[in-house]
């Protein structure tokens, strides 16, 4: 299948260029950013040095993009917002897309304006847009054209939370989420807060008490159930490269069991190549993670205050955004769910 990513100089599409571009099944035959446009892509990704066939970037036109004969498959790796203007003229054209910022992932365009402050551009397609996380939902170019990738924070709280939910283990109320994210989930963009010798040596909370993936994850957690789940999250920036570390507190209902909600996970999660479970007494690392598509989960009961100490790790620019948009791509096309992904 031939495809193209828009916006490959951010570390999402940068990550997401490294596994397509050594993807078996995928041609990647087109490379778009505007920061580095005519330069070759492994003099941009130099560890990509050798595999490219000279692929350069370019920048085209949203109109050259729609009317591009050879490509069939658009993933955007664009801020909110500007990822819109290009989704919609690319589906219009009968073209498939995979989008990893938060433009479709929300399932009311009143949730979007109130997280993201500016009306939906595009109500009709977020209705009809497909949320990616293939271990919670099942999806196929049939259902639509139009993939939402999950966000990583959200992929970090959805994987453990939804089946716990769904199968009544946990109190739907009083679930609190805290998680560690490495500054490249901050995106690529020069800051001054994201200065090495302001990062290093350094840990905060920012975004609270309402940051913008606490939307996705209440309406994913929500579609479990039959009410309305409401959680506190409380996202940190920690000093590393990448990686999220997730740590949530939920109430175990009465005579719940850390068995049973090992027993749940591995029943929902079954063949699922990329949802690990450890044993108890054994806590997810990030470092053990970084560089795979794999999520690793752990519980445990604390009977002093009657709650489930619940923790994920993820690398957040591969399971958190580029390789999990792959494994939806590798869904969707009939590949091997695996294919491609470390």
């Amino acid at each position: 299948m031939n495809a193209t990513v828009v916006g490959a100089s951010g570390y999402s599409g940068r990550q997401l260029v490294s596994l397509l571009i050594q993807h078996p099944k995928i041609n990647l035959v087109e490379v778009t950013s505007r920061a580095y446009s005519g330069k070759t892509v492994e003099s941009c990704i130099p560890n990509l040095r050798g595999k490219t066939k000279g692929l350069a970037f370019t920048n085209p036109s949203i109109e050259e993009l729609s009317k591009s004969p050879e490509c069939e498959l658009f993933f955007l790796a664009l801020p909110h917002g500007t990822a819109a203007s290009y989704a919609i003229p690319l589906l219009e054209a009968g073209k498939k897309v995979i989008d990893l910022s938060a433009d479709f992932r929300l399932l009311t365009p009143e949730c979007y304006e109130e997280f993201y402050g500016t009306p939906h551009p595009s109500p009709a397609w977020l209705k009809k847009a497909t949320y990616g996380l293939p271990e919670i939902h099942s999806f196929t170019w049939e259902d639509s054209p139009l993939i939402a990738s999950p966000g990583c924070y959200p992929t970090s709280i959805l994987i453990p939370l939804f089946p716990l939910l769904k199968d009544q283990l946990i109190e739907e109320n009083d679930i609190v989420a805290n998680s560690m994210s490495g500054v490249s989930g901050a995106g690529r963009t020069a800051s001054e807060k994201l200065l090495y010798c302001e990062r290093n040596e350094s840990a905060s909370a920012y975004g609270l008490p309402k940051h913008r993936h606490l939307s996705e994850i209440e309406e994913q957690l929500s579609l479990a159930v039959t009410n309305k789940i409401i959680i506190s999250f409380h996202p940190h920036l920690a000093p590393m490269n990448r990686g999220i570390c997730s740590t949530i507190s939920a109430r175990a209902k009465v005579g719940s069991t850390r068995k049973q909600v090992w027993d749940c996970w591995n029943d929902f999660y079954r063949g699922r190549k990329f949802v690990h479970l450890l044993e108890e007494g054994e806590f997810p690392d990030v470092s053990h993670v970084v560089g795979t598509n794999r999520i690793d989960l752990s519980v445990n009961h604390d009977s002093r205050t009657g709650r489930f100490i619940i923790c994920s790790a993820e690398d957040n620019l591969l399971k958190g955004a580029g390789g999990q948009a792959i494994q939806a791509m590798n869904i969707c096309q009939g590949y091997d769910e695996g294919e491609g992904l470390p």
